[in-house]
């Protein structure tokens, strides 16, 4: 089982406010831009950044997401289809990230 399967949508939404709430990596001082375009990937594919969900390919595509500075772990996973996995390294650069998640053959 994927972690994306385990998760209820209550616990997905909990935990997207937790991250861009007080604390979260919203808040911090030194941050960077990262935004992703999903072309025909499935627009609710579970994005996680650092093994901690962050929301849906779709919402993370749409509004783009605040990261601190660093390397961090970005990986988008969906039933079906080959989990798409990334380290990327943030420094003062926005980060554009092009995903192509890639079918499981039947």
């Amino acid at each position: 089982m994927t972690r994306a399967r385990t998760l209820g949508t209550a616990l997905l939404l909990g935990a997207t406010l937790s991250l861009t709430a007080c604390g979260g990596w919203a808040s911090s001082r030194s941050a960077v831009s990262l935004n992703m375009t999903r072309g025909t990937s499935p627009h609710d594919a579970a994005v996680f950044i650092d093994e901690e969900f962050v929301g849906t390919l779709g919402m993370v595509a749409a509004r783009g997401i605040r990261l601190p500075e660093g390397e961090h772990r970005v990986t988008i996973e969906r039933d079906g289809y080959f989990p798409w996995d990334r380290l990327v390294s943030s420094d003062r650069q926005a980060i554009k990230l092009d995903v192509k998640m890639v079918k499981i053959p039947d």
